[in-house]
Order: structure tokens, then sequence, then C-alpha cells
């Protein structure tokens, strides 16, 4: 069928890249299993923030993570545990449970595995305190180096590494709501086309004052939880928090240890939407663009793809334009795909937001069933799709996620069932 920008080809080269671990934490519970029940069951997880003071603001709530007050065992000192911060413990929480589920041996860790993470605010807590200090206490420097050093992103993939024996390469991608989605994508780009064998891939963020408090004054956040992604009277997003993380490996990696494989990356697509800073092209071309990009690699038509796990913010315009860009993609099968965002549930978690609905839509492909988006009460005329908005069980054979940042940054993925 024509398909926006045309007939897509087919392009199987290079290696076959498949996922043999997955850790999630957000605020609907920490590991597979709590999220895997909580997104079945459509449940919302929104309470008071208690990370900082909210008094301020127009908005109290969002998607924050009850975080256990120990992390799981690693190799850190009790020096570099005290130092850790929140971002961190999410992040290691996540790569602990994957690496579990993988079953990658400490043998196995010592060869030079990269590490590739997206984040928006990394360790924004760190840099908070830093200029509080800074302000309130202009002539005490004690501790102000450490703080800014630990702000660094590169501090928390090295807390990663030490954490759990790694020692490869790490990249840093920092693109807005895309990160950890592109994070992903570039690993799957170095497993595809040979240079490693194994990577370690996800996103991350944590609730910070600051990007709460300008999130809230350009009045994007929701003053009505929870949000209600492709609900025509949407009023704005809500923010999260958590991190998921990908052990990736080939396809002839993961067979030559007898691995059990969750699912297959079978495509990516990124691209760039140079319309405005925070608004999205109103015909989604560059999103159509993604979809399509990720399609081409995948060698899939929009009628092979079952599920999309839409970027769905909530916020007005960015709802429309995902919406028309779906139905420009998928053309005569748009009545036939179905569609929810998950952050109606969690929030949005920014730079983590890519890798975290990585890790739900491989749930729902490896479960075969659908998370519903909940919120909604009078879908929007844009919503020609098959809006899920109850869980219900479903045949897929492959699903795609999409992610979508300020900045005009857009990545897709597609996942694929094993066979």
């Amino acid at each position: 069928m024509s398909m926006g920008d045309g007939q897509h080809h087919r392009n199987q080269s290079g290696n076959r890249v498949v996922i043999t671990g997955a850790g999630i934490v957000t605020s609907m519970g920490l590991g597979w299993q709590d999220n895997a029940n909580g997104f079945r069951e459509g449940r919302l997880a929104f309470r008071d923030i208690t990370q900082f003071d909210t008094s301020r603001q127009r908005v109290h709530q969002a998607g924050e993570v009850a975080l256990p007050e120990f992390l799981p065992d690693t190799q850190l000192s009790l020096r570099q545990t005290a130092r850790m911060d929140r971002a961190s413990s999410l992040l290691i929480h996540a790569t602990a449970e994957a690496l579990i589920q993988a079953g990658w041996s400490a043998d196995d860790l010592l060869d030079e595995i990269p590490v590739a993470l997206g984040t928006s605010a990394g360790a924004m807590v760190c840099g908070e305190e830093f200029c509080r200090r800074a302000i309130e206490q202009a002539n005490q420097r004690r501790g102000q180096a450490t703080r800014i050093h630990l702000y660094q992103a590169q501090h928390q993939a090295l807390n990663l590494e030490n954490a759990f024996g790694l020692q490869g390469p790490v990249s840093i991608i920092s693109n807005a709501c895309a990160s950890g989605a592109n994070a992903i994508g570039h690993a799957f780009r170095l497993l595809k086309y040979g240079r490693h064998q194994r990577v370690v891939a996800g996103g991350y963020d944590a609730l910070s004052e600051l990007v709460f408090a300008g999130f809230d004054s350009l009045q994007a956040l929701t003053r009505t939880l929870p949000p209600r992604p492709f609900d025509a009277n949407r009023d704005g997003l809500a923010l999260g928090e958590g991190a998921a993380v990908l052990m990736m490996e080939t396809l002839d990696c993961a067979k030559q240890r007898g691995a059990d494989i969750l699912a297959e990356i079978a495509g990516y697509g990124a691209t760039t939407d140079i319309h405005h800073l925070a608004q999205p092209h109103p015909e989604g071309d560059a999103a159509l663009a993604s979809m399509n990009d990720a399609c081409n690699e995948a060698g899939l038509n929009p009628g092979d793809i079952q599920y999309i796990n839409s970027h769905g913010t909530g916020t007005p315009k960015n709802d429309v334009a995902e919406g028309r860009a779906i139905q420009r993609w998928a053309g005569a099968y748009t009545r036939e795909v179905c569609v929810s965002s998950t952050k109606a549930s969690i929030g949005h978690l920014l730079g983590g937001a890519g890798a975290v609905e990585t890790v739900i839509s491989l749930m729902a492909l490896k479960g075969q069933w659908l998370p519903p988006t909940t919120t909604i009460e009078n879908p929007d005329p844009i919503c020609t799709f098959d809006l899920v908005r109850e869980a219900r069980d479903a045949n897929l054979e492959a699903v795609l996620t999409n992610s979508f940042g300020f900045g005009g940054a857009n990545a897709t993925l597609i996942l694929k069932k094993f066979l």
C-alpha cells in the first residue's frame, strides 16, 4: 500500500538484534511484574510530591516513585552509595533487574560492553544543591567541587559501570524527550553493524524542582490530574520519573549462550522537526518520517504492526500532530491499528520516557495484551485509529513506540515477536 512518502523497500542487512533482559522502575512499581500488572489493569500512579516543596507551584502531584531505602547488591562502596543521587538509584535498580533477566555472567561483563543512556535532567538535583549553597552560603565552598562533579551526567553512567563491573565505552544522549529511545536506537545500530556483540542501553530521569517549576511556568502541566492524552478536553501533561534498561545482543551471541530472547528490535527512525522549539508541525511531518524510517529498516508496512505506544503527552497540539502522523502513516490501515498512551498512568518521564515505553511495549508484546489509556472521556476527533481505553488481550506480532521532544527530536522504535 502507499505509505505517506511511498512504498517501503525491505532492508534486512546486518546482524539481527534481540533483547534478553529488561528492567523498569516507575511510579507504578519496582520491576517488570509490578509494572506489567499495573499497566495491564490500567491503574493510575500519581501522588503528592515529597522530593521538594511545591507550595509555590500550580500543581503538586506527579508520578513519583516509591523508591526503596536500599539499593540491590552492587560493587559500590559505602562512600559511593552515600553520594548517589536519586536518578542514579533509579538507574541502578532497573539495571540490576535487566542483568538478572539476561543471565549475563561475571565473565561476560569482563568484555568491553558499551553503555548507551538517554537522560534529559541527569543529576539536576546535584546542580540545584550547588546553586542553593552558592546563593545561601556564598563564603562556604566546602563540598561544592563534589556537587558539581556529581552533577555531570557521565558520573551517573560511571555509577552504573562501577556498580556492576562494566568497563565499556559510555555514550550519553540528551535529546529532550526522545533521549531514551535515541540511546536504544544507538545501541541497536552498534549491534546491527557489528561494532559490538552486547550493549547495555536505556533511559532515566528523576523529578527535580527546577524542571518541575519550568514546566509549571510554561503552563504545560495539567491541573486536573490524571492527564488525558487524546481526550478532546485535555489540558496538559503530568510529570513522572523512572528508569528502564535493556540488555541487547546480536542474535548470534544470544543463541550461542542459549539465552531466553524476549523480542527482536527490528527498526529505528530518528528525525528532526524544525517547525518550532516547543510545538510539533501540525501535520506531524517529522513524526511521519520517523515512523516511515523505522518501518523501512524493519522491512514492515503499517498493516504488519498491531499496536502503537504513542508519545501521547496530553497537550493539545502534540496529540493532534501525532494523531495526524499516524493517519498519514497508516493510510487504509488507520482504523485497524491500536493506539494508547501509557503516560496517562505514570506521567511523562522526559529523557526516560522512550526507554520506559519501549519496555512497556515489550511487556505487551511478550504478554500479548494492550495497555490502555483509561483517562479518556471524550476522544478527540483525530482518533480515527483504534484507541485502546480498556486493557484487552491481543495477537501482537510487531509493535511501534514513538518518542518526540522539545527542539523537534523524533524517535521511533519497532519491536517484533521473536520467531
